[in-house]
């Protein structure tokens, strides 16, 4: 498989199970960055396109990034030692859980969390064991997902993921069981008389009032809507 070649960086993908989509192009664009994070950490980074585009986009001194599958961890690794921003980019190859531990016990925290976690849930015919890990919710359930981000983010913190839109009304009542609550969301449709596809969700520590929006990606067969590509026009050659 092809490279693939952003603007400012470029994503070898032959090893990864899952291959460079839409969501986590969109993830890694809308996330907000205003708080100016110094720490930011991305959970299950497959090929490291979200890290990658955070690097990007920021001037944290420390983007760490944590992949499972190891096939993926080493892509990730060799991609962030290929960017211009090597020097701050970090993959670990662990579990979210065993990571979010280590975190927790040296005490350390991320000032923002980001994740295009796994969202398919039960058996799938796919033989591809790696794939089935990157696609699968039993390998991070939303669950643990949320529980353990609440441990290791920042009291300012702010947490990031994209999900199934049919997934978001559970996402955001278990977030709130953990004290994080839902401050924006933005609702992803594929053409304009198309269903709601994803939900962009971002989360802290603080209830404020939501802001909503809507992204509507093309209007016609690759024929792009305005407002996708003011979002991903730093990205996309």
């Amino acid at each position: 498989m092809k490279p693939f070649r952003f603007k400012e960086f470029t994503v070898h993908q032959k090893k990864a199970a899952m291959k460079i989509g839409t969501d986590a192009v969109l993830l890694g664009a809308w996330c907000s960055l205003d708080t100016y994070p110094d720490t930011i950490l991305d959970i299950g980074a497959g090929t490291g396109v979200i890290s990658l585009m955070l690097a990007q986009r920021s001037d944290a001194e420390t983007i760490d990034a944590v992949e499972i599958d190891e096939a993926a961890y080493e892509e990730a690794v060799a991609n962030f030692e290929q960017s211009d921003w090597g020097d701050r980019l970090f993959c670990y190859h662990a579990s979210f859980e065993e990571f979010a531990n280590e975190i927790e016990e040296e005490e350390e925290t991320y000032d923002l969390i980001v994740s295009n976690p796994p969202f398919f849930r039960g058996s799938h015919s796919d033989t591809d064991a790696a794939r089935n890990t990157a696609r699968n919710t039993d390998a991070l359930p939303f669950e643990a997902l949320i529980r353990h981000t609440r441990e290791i983010l920042a009291t300012k913190g702010t947490f990031a993921v994209i999900i199934p839109f049919e997934e978001e009304t559970h996402f955001i009542a278990l977030a709130q069981e953990y004290n994080l609550y839902l401050n924006r969301v933005c609702h992803v449709q594929g053409t304009p008389s198309s269903k709601i596809r994803r939900s962009l969700l971002e989360f802290s520590f603080v209830e404020t009032a939501v802001k909503e929006e809507t992204l509507v990606i093309e209007v016609a067969r690759h024929q792009y809507t305005d407002a996708y590509k003011a979002l991903t026009n730093d990205f996309y050659l």
